[in-house]
């Protein structure tokens, strides 16, 4: 593994997605107990996609009290709860065995309706504290949570400015995969946490970082990368 400084970011390189994924589960694992022997509870806010499940396997598979841990997902698509394009319901199943973790919806268990992130701010609203852990994936498109290049409000979720915690997202064009509206958060609350790592694999996708670190603002992570943050890292793999 090698180090390398990007912007106010730490860069961190693997040999491949197992080994990051292996790293990323004993980085956020003693994040969590700091937090419990520091505050008594945790509160994560985690990514879906292809990245992330072997890293919440790792976790799952470790002895903690996950009572006193909080999980919710980055963004959400506009599903029933069962639905298998819901991102909860996907992490709960990576999560096996880690049985008593406080799940935290964006959406209702039935979606009715247009798209609102009314339900998601009134959860939210309960938990106004920093994410201990804030971890996010990106896509081919530069997008990252639900920030989807073309939406018709991405600059209002961008803005560091908006105090919203969530925003619905209609994403245009509609993913293949996933063609659904979106919950998101702003990239205000995502960034309102004590550590953030941005977890990418593929060299496709390397390509598009380099593109967002020289200033491609047709990609929402440029904004996210040149967002200031203390304890901000990034996690690559081919």
């Amino acid at each position: 593994m090698k180090r390398a400084a990007a912007m106010t970011w730490t860069e961190f390189h693997y040999d491949d997605a197992d080994a990051l994924a292996a790293a990323c589960a004993a980085r956020i694992d003693t994040d969590l107990d700091v937090a419990l022997q520091e505050r008594g509870a945790v509160l994560l806010a985690l990514a879906g996609g292809r990245t992330s499940p072997p890293v919440f396997r790792r976790l799952a598979s470790r002895p903690r009290d996950w009572s006193r841990v909080t999980v919710l997902p980055s963004d959400e698509r506009w599903v029933p709860a069962d639905h298998p394009d819901c991102n909860l319901r996907q992490m709960r199943d990576a999560f096996a065995g880690a049985d008593d973790i406080r799940w935290l919806s964006l959406v209702p268990g039935s979606p009715q309706g247009t798209v609102s992130a009314n339900f998601a701010n009134d959860a939210l609203a309960a938990y106004p504290q920093p994410f201990d852990l804030c971890m996010l994936g990106m896509g081919a498109d530069g997008h990252f949570a639900s920030l989807f290049p073309g939406a018709a409000n991405l600059a209002s979720a961008l803005s560091l400015s908006n105090t919203s915690a969530a925003l619905p997202i209609l994403p245009n064009p509609m993913p293949v995969a996933g063609p659904h509206p979106r919950i998101s958060l702003t990239l205000s609350r995502l960034l309102h946490a004590r550590r953030v790592m941005l977890l990418i694999s593929g060299r496709d996708k390397r390509d598009v970082l380099e593109r967002a670190r020289c200033g491609d603002a047709t990609l929402p992570v440029a904004t996210l990368l040149a967002s200031a943050h203390p304890s901000a890292e990034i996690h690559w793999s081919p």
